[in-house]
């Protein structure tokens, strides 16, 4: 976030055209319906009447019904204790939210406006006396108060530690009025991000209820969102639907927006039965993840009929880090030889073509897909920040271009990247014995378990598993159903010995476009037993970057600091990247409406799609679905 002395420059001039951020008390104290990151004017000013990518207009109604795969068992989505359901935040609002087609922007919600100095050394949240809980009843200071406690005693392990980093007190003003006072030596960039970002609870529905955040419960709770729970059926099916009485629907900054009914999600055993039921009519909208379901799967009658729309959306996200990740806890993964060797082994050339159908772009950069990324050599402005590190830093960060993902030859198994894997191997004390097995001094064989719940990522692993064992690595995979999958790659309090049992899995590693605290979260030390940092990295360079970036205070700091991090942490290999795409790919049956064009940071089908009545009885009539 900018320091705020730029901040209050761009706010005087953003009074100048009666918009945006308001200084009171001779410009010590920021009144505001918003804020940014850096102190640039909103995009929309104070008194806009709605989003530009929205139809204000649109019709609310029908059903959006879409589909998961796997189980649940809980309802609450704030707890590591079981696996939630599908959208199961959906009820829950945050104090200030921001847009889709705007980076770093948070507008009031919850809140009518925010007050903060410029020092960010305190936030007034100044609470619309008109929300509501699902129940009909008051929001209050008061819950926002219990809802920050709560959180700061029950949250899950990294977020309970970055709320306490933040948070000094919390204090009720008066009923509508509730202010935080922020640590001052926690970074100024995003403290009034973190509060803000925060869902609302109802401190009358605990105390009534005697229920607990960090619990497993099928009762979610109440909120103040425009959704609530409708109907539950463990592992086959939830239904949520929309609050007539939802307290915010005539906000501009919600008009257009939340404009079905109900909105269902229908479990599946797997993916490929999901994709059987998609084509059945079962439900209605399909964001296709399977690169051979999207080239050869899509020639079943609803489409050919016409009843299906089967569309490629552009989009300006940045990529979600899918990857392969080590299970850095094990011995055998320690040493950053043995994961460049086993990275080496993964073709994504020839999958891109042979399996893919050549629809995806590799993924390189934890930043991939945005001006974070690192390239080149380091700056003067980035060796500033990595040289006081020298000694901590893997090899080559400070003299040579960041790690690559490896390029491999058109056939399955590319020969040179496996003689160099193999000298790697060997370097490591991990030689191929007379069986072809590698083993290390002890004589234990170097084994590489992949776990997974999907059966689609099969015909990806196994030819990965193939040239592993031409390597002499005991590779295998291991497919389980989602609740042993979920057990295995999450921290057990009850039993240590059985947390994060797993060597490889496939996770995703998100960042964004304006990284902060939350970077913390997944590749920080005090997230070594969350479910966000699965992979176990405890890095104390990192660490040290990590603090650098969120305490930045411009956006051209934000950028180097994104770009050393970028480079220690490939050069740290404990991934190994997979893919992503610049657009969406989607089916659903055609009664379903969009804006166009539709803003760049989201696709939106939940939130501002909305359904053609006239489309769907046509549909029905044809027999297109029941």
């Amino acid at each position: 976030m900018a320091a705020m002395k730029r901040l209050g420059l761009a706010a005087a001039a953003i009074v100048a055209l009666s918009a945006g951020p308001v200084p009171a008390d001779e410009a010590k104290v920021i009144v505001s319906h918003a804020i940014t990151t850096f102190g640039d004017p909103p995009k929309y000013p104070a008194d806009f009447q709605h989003l530009d990518y929205v139809n204000p207009d649109a019709p609310k109604g029908g059903e959006m019904a879409q589909s998961w795969f796997g189980t649940f068992d809980t309802m609450n989505p704030y707890s590591d204790k079981g696996a939630p359901g599908r959208l199961s935040t959906i009820g829950f609002e945050d104090m200030m939210t921001g847009t889709a087609d705007e980076i770093g922007t948070l507008y009031c919600l919850i809140c009518t406006t925010l007050e903060y100095p410029e020092d960010k050394s305190w936030v007034i949240f100044n609470i619309n006396p008109a929300a509501r809980f699902s129940d009909g009843s008051e929001l209050t200071a008061e819950d926002v108060r219990f809802t920050a406690d709560l959180f700061a005693r029950e949250g899950l392990l990294s977020f309970r530690t970055i709320l306490n980093q933040y948070v000094e007190k919390v204090e009720v003003l008066d009923k509508y009025r509730v202010k935080y006072t922020l640590n001052p030596g926690s970074p100024m960039r995003d403290r009034i991000q973190i509060v803000a970002g925060m869902p609302v609870m109802s401190k009358a529905w605990f105390e009534r209820t005697g229920a607990k955040l960090d619990e497993s419960r099928l009762d979610p709770g109440i909120g103040s969102g425009p959704y609530v729970v409708d109907k539950v059926e463990v592992n086959q099916r939830i239904v949520y639907r929309r609050n007539p009485d939802y307290w915010g629907r005539d906000l501009p900054i919600n008009r257009g927006t939340a404009n079905f009914d109900t909105i269902r999600i229908e479990y599946f055993g797997d993916p490929t039965a999901a994709f059987e039921g998609f084509k059945a009519g079962a439900f209605t909208f399909r964001n296709e993840n399977s690169s051979k379901n999207w080239a050869t799967g899509y020639d079943f009658p609803a489409l050919t009929k016409g009843w299906v729309v089967k569309a490629q959306i552009p989009h300006g996200l940045i990529a979600n880090g899918q990857s392969f990740v080590f299970n850095l806890r094990r011995e055998k993964f320690r040493d950053p030889r043995v994961r460049e060797a086993i990275g080496l082994m993964f073709n994504f050339e020839w999958s891109n073509k042979t399996l893919f159908y050549g629809l995806y772009t590799r993924i390189n950069s934890f930043f991939e897909n945005s001006d974070l990324a690192a390239t080149g050599l380091p700056t003067p402005e980035e060796l500033a920040l990595l040289e006081p590190l020298k000694d901590k830093l893997p090899p080559g960060v400070l003299d040579a271009e960041p790690v690559m993902a490896p390029v491999s030859g058109e056939s399955q198994l590319d020969r040179r990247n496996l003689r160099r894997a193999a000298a790697l191997l060997d370097e490591a004390g991990w030689p191929a014995g007379t069986d072809g097995i590698r083993r290390n001094a002890r004589g234990e064989p170097l084994t590489v378990e992949f776990l997974t719940d999907d059966p689609n990522f099969d015909r990806v692993i196994n030819p990965y598993i193939e040239n592993l064992k031409a390597l002499g690595v005991d590779a295998r995979l291991a497919r389980v159903d989602t609740a042993e999958y979920e057990f295995r790659v999450r921290y057990n309090d009850e039993d240590p010995s059985k947390a994060f049992d797993f060597d490889i899995i496939t996770t995703q590693l998100p960042t964004g476009n304006e990284p902060g605290s939350g970077m913390k979260q997944y590749f920080g030390s005090e997230g070594v037993k969350d479910v966000f940092n699965v992979m176990g990295l405890s890095d104390p360079a990192v660490d040290s970057l990590l603090d650098t970036l969120v305490r930045a205070d411009s956006r051209a700091e934000m950028t180097t600091a994104a770009h050393a991090v970028d480079r220690v942490l490939r050069a740290l290999r404990f991934w190994v990247p997979q893919w992503h795409k610049a657009a969406h790919t989607v089916a659903y049956y055609d009664m379903f409406e969009h804006p166009d064009p539709l803003p760049p940071y989201a696709l939106g089908e939940l939130n501002f799609w909305w359904y053609n009545a006239a489309k769907a009885e046509a549909l029905k009539a044809a027999g297109a679905f029941k």
